[in-house]
């Protein structure tokens, strides 16, 4: 079970305003717990008790951030993860996947989550008896070492290293991404950002019933109509849909409940999200009969909403001007360069 989620927020803040450091491929490889503290020493038969020296005094800040680090987020079968561990882990995640965006407290809830799931397969895998040889895992490393040109293990991770300094330094830290250039792509895809967002309505259907048609369509519409003057004049909207809708959700006081934008028949959800909350449509006319619409209350990229989709956006330009930079980057080291292809 997972404890100690407030953390979260902690470090949701200490790695959101920093850049990714650059460190070795692979995540989560650190110590699974707080290291116990040695018992003292107890003094041999005969040997006077020692004097015992107060500790040096250290930092204040220095012993709170030991303490923030080796705090415990999540136990699982006994094995600790600390709040240190997940840091590292999100640090090295973020450079490998050159993730510029501040850090949400979603976010680090789901990796550890992810986390998580890692530690319980190695256990399971423990569990399993499911061992690897050590000849196994230089046969490996070797290949991949071999595959990527490097002489050894440590000249391996100091090429990856060094990769990803000057790809910081030439590329990464030569981008920005405006507050012009987000709202300018906010204004262009609106309509596709909302997609997702929800509302909540109700909803009355008033059906056309006997012969001949056009009579039954003409009732129809002047009943809903009638329907419509009572509800602007009070009547609530639950016990009228009870007692004249004809759609499924008449038992329900005409609650659609909660939506989310394309689940509805287009056309029946422009005239609903055309409303303001609290207001009534007029009567709508669709294959089924007439419908009145009333919206209870509708999300908007507004407050918590817009600042999600500029964070999304920032992440997709910054993606878009890196690439753009990364290619221009290599073709002109490419162009310098004297090659000679002998294959």
């Amino acid at each position: 079970m997972i404890r100690g989620l407030a953390a979260t927020g902690l470090l949701a803040l200490a790695l959101g305003g920093c850049a990714a450091a650059a460190s070795m491929p692979g995540v989560g490889g650190t110590k699974d717990g707080p290291t116990p503290k040695p018992a003292p020493a107890t003094p041999g038969r005969g040997e006077p008790p020692k004097e015992e020296r107060s500790p040096e005094p250290r930092a204040t800040a220095k012993a709170t951030d030991e303490d923030v680090a080796d705090r415990v987020v999540a136990v699982v079968n006994n094995d600790a993860i600390t709040l240190g561990e997940l840091q590292e882990a999100i640090n090295d995640y973020r450079s490998q996947t050159r993730q510029e965006t501040p850090v949400s407290n979603e976010f680090v809830q789901q990796f550890l989550t992810k986390m998580i799931e890692k530690r319980l397969q190695v256990q399971e895998a423990e569990r399993e008896k499911i061992t690897v040889d050590e000849a196994e895992v230089e046969e490996e490393l070797a290949e991949r070492i071999k595959k990527l040109g490097a002489p050894t293990r440590e000249e391996l991770f100091r090429d990856e290293m060094r990769v990803a300094r000057v790809i910081n330094r030439k590329v990464r830290l030569r981008i920005s991404v405006t507050e012009a250039e987000i709202n300018k792509y906010l204004d262009a895809n609106r309509q596709k950002l909302e997609t997702g967002l929800a509302y909540h309505a109700r909803h009355v259907l008033i059906v056309p019933e006997g012969e001949p048609a056009d009579a039954a369509w003409e009732a129809a519409r002047i009943k809903a109509e009638m329907l419509r003057a009572q509800l602007l004049q009070g009547t609530g909207f639950a016990e009228l849909a009870h007692r004249h809708s004809r759609d499924a959700s008449a038992k329900d006081g005409g609650d659609l409940g909660t939506l989310k934008r394309g689940e509805l028949a287009q056309d029946i959800e422009a005239q609903i999200l055309s409303l303001e909350p609290g207001t009534v449509s007029k009567p709508y006319r669709s294959s089924l009969g007439y419908h009145i619409f009333r919206l209870e209350s509708k999300e908007t990229l507004e407050g918590e909403a817009l600042t999600r989709a500029k964070a999304q956006i920032r992440e997709i330009l910054f993606r878009e001007k890196y690439d753009a930079r990364l290619e221009a980057w290599l073709k002109e080291i490419r162009q310098r360069a004297v090659i000679e292809v002998r294959l």
